[in-house]
């Protein structure tokens, strides 16, 4: 199998700053990619540059069979592109916006409004096809920005943290959608922050922190690599999470992370029957009310942090880091 995309020592520096620093990858036809990593971590530049929006300092890139900066005119008619925030007119009508697009791919007017409709329909759109896109909700401008992307069924799509802003519902018909267009031979290059969507969608994960890619495999390879079990702990009092973290530092193998909220933490280990054994019993001698505990494999969460360093959105992290332990 050929691939659609290949980056060879890309290079990209914005002053003293190094976004990319040689990142070489490639992503095979008709399969996805997606790129994990925290903030800063070079994802969007890395999508700008394959698009031809940057130009590299360096390294050399192919998308399609063009070369990203010597084809750059070619290739932008084989790409569809949704960014992080919604581009769109909001003074035209979602399928005026659609339409514009088919036209400035050369669609035709007939072409154009014909898959325009298609496209509101298969967005949940249609009853808000004919309203000016100012009135739009963010899910709703998001979902516009995202057909748009598909308008003239690009044999390459880059979409960067797609589904920021939607709720589960826009989120699940966009991974439908997403799953119908790589069926039907499409390659993606998808940058994200939710875990349950790179395990979802993705071929194949490459964790990336700056500018470098530091891992890459299939969702169960990086679990995989990580190794080793999880305890998983739910207390009942907010007052006691602190004290049971103390309790449980002795027994982590990596970073411990929790979650307020939930009164959840979790603790990586070695030994799982065995740890989880002891766990409780410390925790019960140290007067910690436990209401829910067991056992779990790693997760991509864990992969994240484990790799990064960095917690994902929405959780906190205590203790040492596997390299931290291991020293």
């Amino acid at each position: 199998m050929s691939d659609a995309i290949t980056a060879e020592g890309l290079v990209k520096r914005y002053g003293e700053v190094t976004a990319l620093d040689e990142l070489t990858f490639s992503v095979p036809h008709g399969t996805v990619l997606a790129l994990l990593g925290p903030n800063g971590a070079g994802k969007t530049t890395t999508v700008r540059v394959l698009t031809t929006l940057l130009r590299p300092d360096e390294g050399r890139a192919t998308v399609a069979g063009c070369d990203v900066v010597a084809e750059a005119g070619r290739l932008r008619s084989y790409i569809g592109l949704s960014g992080q925030y919604a581009a769109v007119d909001e003074h035209l009508t979602g399928a005026e916006n659609l339409e514009m697009v088919g036209r400035l791919y050369h669609l035709g007017a007939k072409r154009a409004k014909a898959r325009a409709r298609e496209l509101l329909g298969r967005f949940d759109l249609a009853q808000a096809a004919d309203r000016p896109v100012k009135g739009y909700s963010g899910g709703m401008r998001r979902r516009i920005d995202l057909a748009g992307a598909l308008v003239a069924d690009p044999p390459v799509l880059f979409l960067d943290e797609p589904t920021t802003g939607l709720d589960p519902r826009a989120r699940n018909l966009l991974w439908d959608t997403i799953s119908e267009l790589v069926a039907g031979g499409t390659t993606l290059l998808l940058t994200t922050q939710y875990m349950d969507e790179a395990d979802r969608l993705a071929d194949q994960i490459m964790v990336v922190d700056h500018g470098r890619a530091i891992a890459r495999g299939t969702a169960d390879e990086l679990k995989d690599q990580v190794g080793g079990n999880r305890i998983e702990l739910t207390l009942t009092d907010p007052t006691q999470l602190q004290p049971a973290r103390e309790t449980l530092a002795w027994l982590a193998t990596g970073a411990m992370q929790t979650d307020p909220e939930t009164l959840r933490i979790t603790v990586p280990v070695t030994n799982g029957p065995e740890a989880l054994h002891q766990a409780l019993g410390r925790l019960m001698e140290g007067g910690v009310t436990v209401r829910d505990a067991g056992l779990r494999r790693p997760t991509l969460d864990d992969v994240y942090l484990t790799l990064t360093g960095h917690q994902t959105p929405g959780t906190q992290s205590t203790g040492r880091t596997i390299q931290e332990a291991t020293r």
